[in-house]
């Protein structure tokens, strides 16, 4: 008798778990168990370890869907014994001894690059680190373009910073050399290039869906199409 995979979605940097909010209420519809944990967003290694502990703590196989920079954390956290699965929403897919800023510097940078804002945040012991958000200007047409205005406005004030330090740690492990995995491209992405996704799904041998004229928001605006990827890697590993 099969276990259904428990579904974790880790979101990814200038978001927070709300904005699962429908591929849950997708998910739940289907009798998929489902949680969205928050995200530290504090740094790769952390953040990870932390992904990985929630994914242990769970009775049956999970399947891990990142999104963002959520991405890079269960390329690292997937290695946890019972997760059976990763999914890629929009998402930075790293390679083992891979950075974000690596990765993404190999190809042109997206609008986000330009329109960072930088905060600091207190590091006990220690001198203030800086943590990044979006302008709030450009936070539609760079993470939700394809969201209807009031919401962004609502997106963009509630944005969660993340720590800048985590741009330049390296990943620890890729477990997608190990675990199936399958990958969302958001055709229109602003904040993360296009191209930077597809690469890595390739990579990463991943059953790739491209979305045309999605934005980085598409958990938020297409959620449909996003849990439908997700009961893909729930049927076939359930």
């Amino acid at each position: 008798m099969s276990t259904t995979p428990t579904v974790v979605l880790v979101h990814g940097a200038f978001a927070d778990a709300a904005s699962w909010s429908g591929v849950v209420a997708e998910l739940q519809r289907d009798g998929i168990p489902v949680i969205a944990p928050p995200n530290p967003l504090r740094g790769l290694a952390s953040d990870a370890a932390y992904v990985a502990s929630v994914a242990a703590q769970i009775d049956g196989p999970v399947v891990l869907v990142g999104h963002s920079y959520g991405g890079a954390l269960i390329t690292v956290a997937g290695t946890a014994e019972n997760v059976v699965a990763l999914v890629y929403v929009a998402a930075y897919v790293l390679e083992e001894g891979e950075s974000l800023g690596e990765l993404q510097g190999r190809f042109p940078l997206s609008p986000l690059v330009s329109n960072l804002k930088q905060w600091t945040y207190p590091v006990p012991g220690g001198e203030p680190a800086v943590e990044v958000t979006i302008a709030e200007d450009a936070f539609p047409s760079v993470f939700a373009a394809d969201v209807p205005a009031e919401v962004t406005k609502i997106l963009a004030a509630a944005q969660r910073p993340l720590a800048a330090a985590a741009f330049e740690e390296t990943a620890t492990a890729a477990a997608w050399r190990t675990k199936p995995a399958w990958a969302l491209v958001a055709g229109a992405d602003n904040a993360i290039n296009p191209e930077v996704e597809r690469f890595g799904a390739k990579r990463a041998d991943a059953t790739i869906v491209e979305l045309e004229g999605a934005s980085h928001a598409v958990a938020v605006s297409r959620p449909k199409e996003v849990a439908d990827l997700i009961r893909a890697a729930v049927g076939a590993t359930g």
